[in-house]
């Protein structure tokens, strides 16, 4: 149970950072696959957003099926890959993002299109990078 609590913690945290839609969305359905009983009997009327289901899921960590806490474990594991990936590539790009897109601002994955408009200027260690995260 303590490892359930641990997870959300982690994954609400992890949630606030602005990330790429599509592994938003894939976490987002496995754990809204994995725990739909829950959802619903527990968190049915909370008002989504802000961390408020995770919050709900939570407050009932004691009552959540094996189904759900492995939904939670998977959807926490496929987010911490998502984040070594933008790590990776944050790391290997870093020379180029100050170089050709310092004056992007962060988030809604306007750095990854700047990166990938300047993808004929930028160095090979970053093109490469964006090629092991599948950023094209």
């Amino acid at each position: 149970m303590k490892r359930v609590k641990s997870i959300l913690i982690c994954f609400s945290i992890l949630m606030m950072f602005s990330v790429n839609a599509t592994a938003v969305e894939s976490i987002v359905n496995t754990v809204a696959e994995g725990c739909e009983p829950e959802l619903r009997t527990y968190c049915g009327d909370v008002l989504v957003g802000e961390g408020r289901v995770l919050a709900c899921l939570y407050a009932y960590s004691d009552k959540l099926s094996g189904k759900c806490e492995y939904a939670l474990y998977d959807a926490a594991t496929q987010l911490e890959r998502f984040v070594d990936a933008l790590s990776y590539l944050a790391q290997e790009c870093n020379d180029d993002l100050e170089k050709y897109c310092s004056s992007v601002r962060a988030g809604e994955g306007r750095l990854a299109e700047c990166l990938i408009g300047k993808k004929d200027k930028i160095s090979n260690r970053c093109n490469q990078a964006m090629k092991d995260v599948g950023l094209e």
